[in-house]
């Protein structure tokens, strides 16, 4: 008497896994924005902070900071990318610690929102260990390209590591259209029954892509190598090329992609800091508590904009 057929099983080309590093992602970088507005201590140091009722975390003033956010040298503080801090000061942490701080509300709502919807996709296909050192190798990546372009300003955010998981998703997509086209167009050994033949099977993977996985990996190990040579040699990507700056600012009506200059004078009576900007000769009077340069700076770029 002849066996019934044996019940068919879903066939599924990927293991999937349970997405628990880029949630935890998520909550660094919220976490560590929290504790930048509070170093920040906006009504400290300026008394026109914006939504003052918040306290310690209200926002520097949006003429300043039109993103919800903290000062530049809050930023700088915890760790924000400065060319001139990471060559002159030996400061190369900054190309890891910059990816996990963000400039404002807004800047960080966009940047987790595209990370919980494309980094958790990616990490319940490919696992944790893949989607995370694909995460810092984009994001450290991303920061050398920066640093290369925009030397006079300071730099944060994970954008790089967000472009880096969507260059890997579209790049999953082509190089496994074949598995999506026809899932059935290759069948492993482990999902074929003993005693079954499998000369219908197929391989996983086809020449042309270790071909690829070769040139990208030589690519991407040359391509930070002599990123990092330049960088500490203190050359300027500005000079052959002149429009990539681009790529990591895009100048608008509240703020410009071109360093400014700006030079103040200060004067501390008791517990009162005067800071007058030389170019437009606005002045004003704050406290003078912790007063110290990085916060002068701060002050006089804000009185000068």
């Amino acid at each position: 008497m002849p066996r019934p057929p044996a019940p068919e099983t879903e066939f599924r080309p990927f293991k999937r896994w349970a997405a628990w590093v880029v949630p935890s992602f998520v909550v660094v970088n919220v976490v560590l924005f929290l504790i930048t507005m509070y170093v920040n201590d906006c009504p400290k140091y300026s008394l026109s902070c914006f939504a003052r009722f918040l306290g310690r975390f209200s926002f520097q003033p949006l003429k300043e900071n039109p993103l919800l956010g903290p000062s530049a040298a809050a930023l700088e503080k915890m760790g924000a990318l400065e060319v001139s801090k990471v060559v002159g000061r030996h400061q190369a942490w900054r190309l890891i610690t910059s990816i996990w701080l963000h400039a404002g509300v807004v800047h960080i709502f966009a940047n987790m929102l595209s990370l919980v919807f494309i980094g958790i996709r990616l990490e319940q296909e490919f696992g944790f260990v893949k989607i995370g050192l694909l995460y810092l190798i984009s994001g450290f990546g991303a920061n050398i390209l920066s640093s290369l372009f925009l030397q006079s300003t300071i730099s944060v955010g994970a954008s790089g590591a967000l472009f880096g998981l969507l260059g890997a998703m579209l790049s999953e997509l082509l190089t496994n259209w074949t598995i999506y086209a026809n899932k059935f167009g290759w069948v492993s050994q482990k999902h074929t029954r003993p005693g079954s033949c499998a000369a219908s099977s197929k391989p996983k993977h086809k020449p042309y892509q270790y071909v690829l996985w070769t040139g990208a990996a030589v690519l991407l190990i040359g391509g930070m190598t002599g990123g990092l040579v330049m960088l500490f040699r203190g050359v300027s990507g500005n000079d052959f090329c002149s429009w990539c700056h681009y790529m990591s600012c895009f100048p608008t009506a509240k703020w410009s992609c071109k360093p400014q200059e700006v030079l103040c004078e200060s004067t501390e009576l008791g517990s009162q800091l005067n800071v007058t900007c030389l170019s437009n000769g606005r002045s004003h009077i704050y406290p003078s508590t912790d007063a110290n340069s990085s916060r002068v700076r701060q002050l006089c770029s804000q009185l000068c904009s």
